[in-house]
């Protein structure tokens, strides 16, 4: 019997409260960069994870209810940042925005097919464009200067997004052979 929203939201689903605070805690690896205010985390890699493992509608559901505990003021987003509201609208805030697009875009395309770490890597790649995308749209916005966004925003980051992808689609990739083979 497939579950309802309702049912998924209200706590019946453990995946969800599991996945949100695996992101929590990858969020608190960071690094605080000098020269940018976006820190480098394993955020996106938690967020990665969360959607080729979940899939698109869970992963979406994960990622919207983190930026809610977010928003209230719980301890889940990066420690160099404001917390709460303050850090959706401070210069982290489009790619948190991003997160559970990215997740479910990540998800969707990994549905779509053989569940591979080729497919992860092509999920995990585009999804990072979507969130980098938003992020550097939303530090444009900011700083009033899309090439001090992107110095701000992208040229810091790209070696260890390539890791974090690259690390989330084999993981993915293990865990679908994993589950494959013993249901």
């Amino acid at each position: 019997m497939q579950k309802t929203a309702t049912q998924t939201l209200s706590g019946h689903d453990r995946a969800l409260d599991w996945a949100s605070l695996f992101v929590a805690l990858c969020a608190q690896v960071t690094l605080p960069l000098p020269f940018t205010p976006v820190p480098l985390t394993l955020q996106n890699f938690g967020v990665l994870l969360v959607g080729l493992t979940l899939g698109s509608r869970r992963g979406f559901a994960v990622l919207a209810l983190y930026l809610v505990e977010g928003a209230v003021g719980m301890p889940v987003f990066n420690p160099a940042g404001h917390g709460g509201v303050a850090q959706l609208l401070g210069p982290t805030g489009g790619y948190l925005l991003a997160y559970p697009f990215v997740a479910a875009l990540a998800g969707w395309i990994m549905e779509r097919g053989r569940k591979t770490f080729a497919r992860a890597a092509v999920a995990g790649l585009l999804a990072e464009v979507v969130l980098f995308a938003s992020g550097i749209s939303w530090l444009a916005v900011l700083t009033q200067s899309f090439a001090q966004a992107v110095r701000f925003g992208l040229y810091w980051f790209v070696f260890a997004e390539v890791i974090k992808v690259l690390s989330a689609a084999a993981i993915a990739a293990g865990w679908y052979r994993t589950h494959k083979a013993h249901p």
